[in-house]
């Protein structure tokens, strides 16, 4: 039997928010296997490794603000790969803005406001997984 049987690429400069979403994914008992980013540049260089081994991800998640190469930035770069273009991508941030939220409709992404709480982060990865059939 497999044990990990999707991979999620997590892309977030901030280590408190990386361990948060990884405890996250594992409370909710599923098996995953989660692969992080710390900005667009890494990610992208993931992304080609991971192409590369034949193994890409399920679902990436991108913070948007984050240094060198941000989350609106990395999404462009993926979108505009035809190899990488069908993985569903979700912009997570603390971000509200009007802006982030033309911006992500404009690209056809899903933006989720990253919850202060752990129990409605709970709630936020279960939905992310079941909409994305994870």
């Amino acid at each position: 039997m497999e044990t990990v049987s999707k991979t999620i690429l997590y892309v977030d400069d901030d280590p408190d928010d990386l361990a948060m979403f990884r405890q996250a994914v594992e409370n909710l008992g599923t098996q995953y296997r989660i692969v992080e980013a710390f900005d667009g540049v890494h990610a992208l260089a993931l992304l080609q490794q991971m192409e590369q081994s034949g193994a890409l991800p399920s679902l990436i998640v991108l913070d948007i603000n984050m240094p060198r190469m941000d989350g609106k930035q990395t999404l462009v770069a993926i979108q505009g790969k035809s190899q990488l273009a069908s993985i569903p991508i979700v912009l997570y941030s603390t971000s509200s803005s009007p802006l982030d939220k033309i911006f992500s409709q404009s690209k056809n992404v899903e933006l989720i406001t990253k919850p202060f709480r752990f129990t409605t982060l709970l709630q936020v990865v279960r939905k992310m997984l079941t909409d994305y059939r994870l």
